[in-house]
C-alpha cells in the first residue's frame, strides 16, 4: 500500500515539476508587446514596402516636366558621305567624268521646341498628379491599416489562446490529482476499479485536449510572424491580459469614419482625378500654339558639279498654331464619357458612404452584444471556480461522485473559454470599429 502511494506521489510530483518548468520556459521566452509587434509590422512588412514605393513613383511624377510645362531641348548631328563614279553633261555640250568622287554633307545643331498654350491641359495635368499622389497617400494608409489590424487581430487571437491553454494546464493538474485519489482509494478499498479507470480515461481527454490547444497555439505563432515578415520560427509569447475598450461612440466613429476612412478618401480622389480629366479633354478645344527656335551648322563638299564646297550657320526660329476644327465627333464623345466617369465616382461615394454606415452600425452593436457577453461570462467563470473548489472539497472527503466532479471541472473549463472568448470577440469588435474609423493606433 505505502509502495502505491509512493509511485502515485512521483506522478504527481512529475506533473508539478513539468508544468512549472513549461512555466519556467514560457518566462524565458521573448515577450513581444502589440507596440513591438506593430513596429515590427512598419519595418519589415511586404505589402508596406509595395505600397511605399508606388508612393515614391507617384511624388516623383509630380513635376511640371511631366506635366508637359518645360521646353523640350534636341541635339542633332548627322553625317552622310558618298564615293561614286559622276558624269555631267553641261548646257553646251561639254561632258565631265570623275571616278571615285567623294561627297561629304555635315550638319549639326541645337534646337528648342516649347508649348506655351495647350488651352490650360498642362496646368490640369499638373494638378492630376498631385491628386494621384495623394491617391498614393490613401492607398499606403489603407494598406496600414489593414495590416495593423491583422496584426492586432492575430496578437489578440494568441493572448485568448494562451489564456485557454493556462485553464487547460490547470485542469490537467486537477484531473492527475484526481486519479492519483482514484487509485489511492482503490488500494485502500473504498474505490472500484472502474473510478481508477474513469480518471485515467478523463485525464487522458484533458492531455489530448492540451496537446491540440498548443498546436493550434504554434500555429498562430507562425501565421503571426508571417504578418511581421520574419523567421516563422521564432519563438515568443504575448501579454497574458486582454483589454477592450468600453469607451466607443457610435457618433463619434461615424464623424471619424466620414473624414479619415481610407476607401472613401481614395473614392472621393478618384472623383477630383476625373474631373481633371475632364478639364484636360476640353482643353481640346482651344488652339495649340509652340514656338521653336534652334542653332545649326551645315557644311558640304563635293568632288564634281558647279560647287565644291558650301557652308552655313545661324539661327531659325518661329512659331506654329493648331487648332481642332472638326474630327468625327470625338471631341463630343471623349467629354460626354468623362462627365458619366465623374458621375460613376459620385455613386461610388453615395454607394461607400452608405455600406460605411451600415457596416459602423451593425459592428457596433455587436460591439455592445460582446461587451454584455464579457461581464455575464466573467461571473459564470467566478461561480465556476467557486463550484469547482467546493466540488474538490467534497471529492477529497468522498461525499461526491466522480461524475459531480467531473461535470464541476467541465464546467470551469467551459466557462474560461467562454470568457477567454467573449473578451476576444469584444476586441475584434474593437478593431473592426477603428478599421473603419481609419483610427487604428499606428
Amino acid at each position: 500500500m505505502k509502495v502505491n502511494k509512493m509511485k502515485n506521489y512521483k506522478v504527481l510530483v512529475q506533473s508539478l515539476i513539468l508544468f512549472l518548468l513549461c512555466i519556467v520556459k514560457t518566462n524565458a521566452q521573448e515577450l513581444l508587446t502589440l507596440e513591438n509587434a506593430v513596429k515590427i509590422t512598419l519595418e519589415n512588412n511586404f505589402q508596406i514596402k509595395i505600397s511605399n514605393n508606388n508612393l515614391d513613383i507617384n511624388k516623383t511624377n509630380v513635376a511640371i516636366g511631366n506635366a508637359g510645362m518645360l521646353p523640350a531641348l534636341t541635339g542633332s548631328l548627322l553625317d552622310n558621305n558618298s564615293i561614286q563614279n559622276s558624269s555631267q553633261t553641261r548646257q553646251d555640250g561639254v561632258q565631265t567624268t570623275l571616278n571615285n568622287a567623294k561627297n561629304t554633307s555635315l550638319t549639326y545643331g541645337v534646337g528648342l521646341d516649347w508649348t506655351i498654350f495647350d488651352g490650360l491641359r498642362m496646368f490640369a495635368r499638373l494638378d492630376q498628379l498631385k491628386e494621384l499622389q495623394k491617391l498614393g497617400e490613401a492607398q499606403l494608409k489603407l494598406t496600414l491599416i489593414t495590416n495593423i489590424s491583422d496584426v492586432n487581430t492575430q496578437y489578440y487571437d494568441l493572448v485568448q489562446q494562451q489564456q485557454q491553454l493556462a485553464a487547460l494546464d490547470t485542469t490537467l493538474i486537477i484531473s492527475n490529482q484526481r486519479l492519483t485519489l482514484a487509485k489511492n482509494r482503490f488500494t485502500i478499498g473504498k474505490a472500484s476499479k472502474l473510478e481508477v479507470l474513469n480518471a485515467q480515461v478523463d485525464l487522458n481527454t484533458d492531455q489530448v485536449t492540451l496537446l491540440r490547444q498548443k498546436e493550434l497555439y504554434a500555429n498562430s505563432k507562425i501565421l503571426l510572424n508571417q504578418l511581421l515578415a520574419r523567421d516563422v520560427t521564432t519563438d515568443f509569447k504575448v501579454i497574458d491580459v486582454l483589454k477592450v475598450d468600453e469607451m466607443l461612440l457610435l457618433d463619434e466613429l461615424t464623424i471619424l469614419a466620414k473624414k479619415q476612412n481610407p476607401q472613401l478618401e481614395t473614392q472621393i480622389i478618384n472623383k477630383r482625378v476625373a474631373e481633371l480629366e475632364l478639364k484636360q479633354i476640353k482643353a481640346a478645344r482651344y488652339p495649340t500654339v509652340r514656338v521653336n527656335t534652334s542653332y545649326n551648322f551645315s557644311k558640304s563638299q563635293s568632288s564634281l558639279g558647279f560647287l565644291s564646297q558650301s557652308q552655313s550657320k545661324g539661327f531659325n526660329y518661329g512659331f506654329a498654331a493648331s487648332l481642332n476644327l472638326f474630327d468625327g465627333f470625338s471631341q463630343n464623345r471623349n467629354e460626354k464619357i468623362a462627365k458619366i466617369q465623374i458621375e460613376n465616382t459620385k455613386l461610388n461615394i453615395e454607394q461607400l458612404n452608405l455600406a460605411l454606415n451600415s457596416q459602423l452600425s451593425t459592428s457596433y452593436q455587436t460591439y455592445l452584444t460582446n461587451l454584455e457577453l464579457i461581464e455575464l461570462e466573467e461571473k459564470n467563470e467566478a461561480i465556476a471556480k467557486q463550484n469547482l473548489d467546493i466540488t474538490l472539497d467534497k471529492f477529497h472527503i468522498g461525499t461526491i461522485t466522480t461524475l459531480e466532479f467531473r461535470t464541476a471541472q467541465l464546467n470551469y473549463v467551459n466557462a474560461t473559454v467562454r470568457y477567454s472568448n467573449a473578451q476576444f470577440q469584444a476586441k475584434l469588435s474593437e478593431i473592426a470599429l477603428r478599421e473603419l474609423a481609419g483610427n487604428i493606433n499606428f
